[in-house]
């Protein structure tokens, strides 16, 4: 089968790789008909995130049809599903607390040592994520090996295109969980820093859960565009001192709840965002936290901090008084995909969420490369990029 893999910082090529297998009795294969490039994908294109080996498989949002299954998949061949990026097992301590993302048995034992050295616990298993996760081929790729089949993917109806549904595998549910972690009230004003993807779901999110005002914050025009049309604010950080700004949009309070929806590499030329881009580039595995210090001075006091953004290493100057004198309340973590897929599933069917609006750009499964290149060099008008890999088929 033809695969996106990567072979080094800024270099992913799409080869031929053999296809996968069933292995366990609950896996599946999935045949690919939708996959999209992510912003963490972004990380591992800039070789930012540890643990990839040249030939690695990338991608962890797709959806597609069920070709063969194990004999305890309750998949059937023909299901049309949609796939979390999470891997999660179901019966552990944590999926049994709707935790997936911290699933205790889907990364194998062989791959969980060096999370567990950098994060005191072994991460989860996730598609296409490095080796730190479990270095399962990810779904940049006509076909997939799904492992807990019976436990991540959502059988979707046929009614409805797959652009409508592919975003339920990973940046909807995100989107979402980063505004149930800012425990919106009826009411609130959210600031949302960045408005990639995950920024523009979380706004949507937010909105849906009765914020009074969401401020946007970024410094694209296009994705501006993109939040305002949402019913966000908009503040351009390159245009407007931020803190005064939000300061002076909420009456002096700040923010009940603000979103970091950036991660580990914003963007900018803040004296601090500069220097924790050049501990990156000379590998000390400083992330750049800069967006995260921005939305925590600026948060009001008691007010809750959420964090989708990915982080993925270690932080200095992070501004730990402010968290603890003004009494905030953080939530973070990667997706608990499996928790919130039926109930958006239903919001999409209802005509109440729109997924299709943030797709800019609509490439073959061969074209991934060029996608990676412009979504991470021109961000501003390539704002979601979907791969088909039917269309390098013919189909």
């Amino acid at each position: 089968m033809r695969a996106l893999t990567w072979h080094g910082k800024h270099d992913v090529r799409v080869d031929t790789v053999p296809d996968p297998e069933i292995v366990n009795p609950r896996d599946a294969i999935i045949e690919v008909t939708a996959t999209a490039i992510c912003g963490s994908d972004l990380h591992l294109y800039d070789g930012v995130i540890p643990g990839l080996v040249p030939g690695d498989i990338l991608g962890h949002e797709f959806m597609g049809r069920v070709v063969e299954t194990g004999p305890k998949s309750t998949l059937k061949k023909g299901d049309r599903v949609v796939v979390p990026f999470t891997i999660s097992c179901g019966a552990c301590f944590f999926c049994q607390q709707q935790q997936f993302s911290a699933c205790d048995n889907s990364n194998p034992v062989e791959k969980q040592e060096a999370s567990e050295l950098l994060y005191g616990h072994p991460m989860s298993g996730l598609f296409g994520y490095s080796h730190m996760t479990g270095g399962y081929p990810g779904g940049q790729a006509e076909y997939v090996r799904v492992p807990f089949s019976d436990v991540g993917p959502i059988v979707v109806p046929d009614g409805v295109s797959d652009e409508q549904v592919l975003f339920l595998s990973d940046i909807l549910p995100t989107g979402w969980m980063a505004a149930e972690n800012a425990d919106i009230q009826d009411g609130d004003t959210v600031a949302v820093w960045g408005c990639g993807p995950v920024g523009l779901f979380a706004i949507q999110s937010a909105l849906l859960m009765g914020a009074h005002q969401v401020i946007a914050i970024d410094h694209y025009p296009g994705r501006l565009d993109l939040a305002r049309k949402l019913g966000a604010k908009v503040i351009d950080y390159t245009q407007t001192h931020v803190l005064e700004a939000l300061m002076e949009m909420t009456g002096g309070i700040g923010p009940d709840a603000v979103i970091d929806a950036v991660g580990m590499e914003s963007h900018g030329f803040a004296p601090d965002r500069i220097m924790d881009a050049l501990k990156q580039k000379v590998g000390i595995g400083a992330d750049n936290v800069h967006a995260l210090r921005m939305a925590l001075m600026a948060v009001r006091k008691g007010g809750r901090v959420s964090i989708p953004g990915v982080y993925g290493g270690l932080a200095d100057k992070f501004p730990i008084g402010a968290l603890m004198e003004k009494g905030l309340q953080i939530r973070t973590g990667q997706t608990h995909v499996q928790k919130y897929t039926r109930q958006l599933l239903h919001r999409i069917l209802e005509g109440e969420i729109d997924t299709t609006f943030l797709i800019s750009h609509r490439l073959s499964l061969e074209d991934a490369p060029t996608g990676y290149r412009n979504f991470h060099g021109n961000q501003d008008e390539w704002t979601k990029v979907v791969l088909t890999p039917g269309a390098a088929r013919g189909t």
